[in-house]
């Protein structure tokens, strides 16, 4: 089969490899669509703990082709999504319900062999059947279950008044969820005017079109009416955003560091800022027991992602797929092999 391949940091290739051959509790699947998204391009980079040689992808949907012969309730020609993390049950974070933390974690597309090619193994305890949703929705599943997982984290005061930064895909995913889950306002911040409009039609009360480079706290906080915002989320990863965010945030309120940064990157505080008007900071990472409520979103139409997907390559183009994440023009960039 063919599959991307990398054997070090920024160098891949398109590989010609064996189809792996599913074990008894195992599928093998073939893929029909994976999604390319801003974790993908710190793999690149070497950052997130990737193992080598890896084959990347994460969010993945796809058709089994073959099952092992333990497993039951799959079926040869089912639409599957699948979890890609599995936890080994017995680590100390494990017993914490923590299964991201997991010592032994196994994540396929970063340890383990992911979703950019032509076949994948997936343990049939971790699929999802999606026969009833099209792919090009059901690919989504993976960072609709990170968003749900956030808001878990999150645990939303209802009628907090929420400024998010971002209106890539996980921005725009946040800001439905955000709507349906009580938040009173949603004030989406962003420097792409097409993906602000996007988010305007889905769950966001108000846009803000912010230009790179530039400071526009004075006018957020206008917005607020000086106090500042329950809630100010950082979608973007981006520091120049985060170093904003604690006067954004109103006396009693919580900064949501949800985007991704550099694993290098720092950003210097105020801690008197925080002990003085008791603020909180939290962080997300990943998705835990989150999977079927965030298919439950999909299927309900909570969350609404027709227009999303802006942009389709095969593995052939898998370059230009990265290109195109890093691109402010694209919404959401998928691999059909």
């Amino acid at each position: 089969m063919k599959a991307i391949v990398y054997d070090e940091p920024g160098r891949f290739s398109l590989a010609e490899i064996p189809t792996p051959v599913p074990g008894p509790r195992e599928v093998l699947i073939r893929v029909i669509v994976a999604g390319v998204c801003g974790t993908d391009l710190h793999l690149h980079d070497g950052e997130f703990g990737p193992t080598y040689p890896l084959i990347p992808g994460h969010e993945i949907v796809g058709e089994v082709v073959e099952r092992g012969a333990e497993v039951a309730g799959l079926e040869p020609g089912d639409r599957v999504t699948f979890d890609n993390t599995a936890a080994c049950g017995h680590c100390d974070e494990c017993r914490r319900a923590r299964p991201a933390f997991c010592r032994y974690l196994l994540a396929q597309g970063v340890n383990a062999p992911g979703g950019f090619a032509e076949y994948v193994i997936a343990s049939a305890d971790r699929c999802f059947v999606v026969n009833d949703l099209d792919p090009e929705v059901a690919v989504f599943a993976e960072p609709a279950a990170c968003v749900v997982h956030g808001l878990d984290v999150l645990a939303l005061t209802p009628g907090a008044d929420v400024l998010l930064f971002g209106a890539g895909p996980t921005g725009l995913l946040l800001a439905q969820l955000l709507r349906a889950s009580g938040a009173g306002s949603v004030t989406v911040a962003a420097p792409t005017r097409a993906k602000l409009e996007f988010a305007a039609a889905h769950g966001a009360d108000r846009t803000v079109q912010v230009e790179r480079g530039t400071d526009a706290t004075a006018d957020l906080l206008a917005l607020s009416g000086g106090v500042g915002f329950d809630v100010v989320i950082d979608a973007t990863g981006a520091i120049p955003v985060l170093q904003h965010a604690i006067e954004l945030t109103r006396t009693g309120g919580t900064i949501f560091v949800y985007g991704m940064t550099g694993e290098n990157a720092e950003l210097p505080i105020l801690p008197y800022e925080v002990f003085r008007r008791e603020l909180t900071i939290k962080g997300s990472f990943a998705q835990q027991f989150s999977f079927d409520r965030s298919l439950a979103a999909l299927r309900s139409g909570r969350i609404d992602t027709e227009g999303m997907i802006t942009h389709t390559f095969d593995l052939e183009h898998y370059a230009e797929a990265l290109a195109a994440v890093a691109d402010s023009g694209c919404i959401k960039a998928v691999i059909r092999p």
